[in-house]
């Protein structure tokens, strides 16, 4: 069962609206068994299928990893960070430090000010940031490049689908008053040109049934082979080029601390490894990539897309198809 469910799991992260069909072709197993087993993972809370808006799209330029240390318990600081708009995941971690956040903000100087926040909050000891430089390898960053629009239908169809992102095309198309084949057509547009990311989100922590460990590695010699070498193993959740005291800043996820040393070991064995250090995630606090697309926020994506590539692209700008179809998975 173990197996059946990484696969399932795996197979979801790579594309949340994947149909029930593929899906069982991809894990070898009946349909039946499938349906039934993802009915089950997302009704105990173990996966939840989501979309996430590109931080691109959104103008968030900057992200960051930002590790804190406390003085005493860490459950007034978390309330914080959980709080605050700008952290999309925080963790308690064992380590040096007692939790980590990571923070999508616009501008450097806004990174400035809410680092300064953080400091200033009672509890805090000290703080210790890393900028991504680039992301290579996570779930909700759709490389965004640009050349689109979307109007109030499109974001009412993202934020469906940040709720429930296998919801049908039936059912979406019968909230925002559009053929199930229409919403298809804009959803299809939303993930192709990188608005959107599908994709399942696994409960992870020591109480979970998968182990979570962050690991900053220093690099030495030919960045592009650990690079490639990282970017397809299984083991590794997320990966980003940092700017500060590493190099590198990876999430390993398994189902077993023996799995985790073990993936921890590889790593280590590459060439271009000259360092590393790493923390055990022990319960994730935050995890929403969830954004309320505002009128503002559409402007300015919007601006900063024709001040980038010239006339934008709009994704509701196709003429609606009807159709009785209710397709599931996307085509492509």
């Amino acid at each position: 069962m173990a197996n059946f469910d990484a696969d399932l799991i795996r197979a979801l992260q790579d594309d949340g609206r994947t149909s029930i069909h593929d899906l069982a072709a991809a894990v070898g197993q009946p349909r039946a068994a499938v349906s039934s087993r993802l009915r089950a993972l997302r009704a105990d809370g173990i996966v939840r299928v989501v979309a996430a808006v590109d931080p691109a799209f959104l103008g968030q330029h900057v992200l960051a990893h930002v590790a804190v240390r406390t003085d005493g318990t860490t459950e007034a600081v978390a309330a914080h960070l959980r709080d605050l708009d700008e952290t999309v995941f925080v963790s308690a971690t064992g380590g040096w430090h007692d939790l980590v956040t990571e923070i999508r903000v616009g501008t450097m100087p806004a990174l400035h000010g809410l680092l300064a926040r953080i400091r200033s909050l009672p509890g805090v000891a000290d703080i210790s940031t890393l900028i991504y430089s680039t992301v290579i390898k996570g779930l909700f960053v759709s490389e965004y490049r640009g050349g689109i629009r979307i109007d109030t239908t499109d974001t009412a169809l993202i934020e469906l689908l940040q709720t429930d992102g296998r919801a049908s095309f039936r059912e979406l198309g019968e909230a925002v008053r559009l053929s199930p084949s229409a919403v298809a057509t804009r959803v299809d547009r939303l993930i192709s040109g990188g608005v959107i990311k599908i994709s399942a989100v696994e409960a992870r922590g020591l109480t979970q049934r998968q182990l979570a460990l962050g690991v900053g590695l220093n690099l030495a010699g030919d960045d592009d082979a650990v690079i490639q070498a990282i970017r397809s193993w299984r083991g590794v959740d997320f990966a980003a080029r940092s700017l500060g005291r590493f190099d590198l800043i990876l999430t390993l996820v398994e189902p077993s601390a023996s799995a985790l040393y073990a993936s921890l070991e590889r790593i280590r064995a590459l060439s271009g490894v000259r360092h590393s250090e790493s923390w055990f995630h022990l319960a994730v606090l935050k995890e929403d990539y969830a954004r309320t697309l505002r009128p503002a926020d559409l402007t300015a994506a919007s601006a900063a897309t024709s001040t980038a590539t010239g006339p934008a692209a709009s994704v509701g700008g196709e003429p609606d198809r009807d159709g009785d179809r209710d397709r599931t998975r996307l085509s492509r």
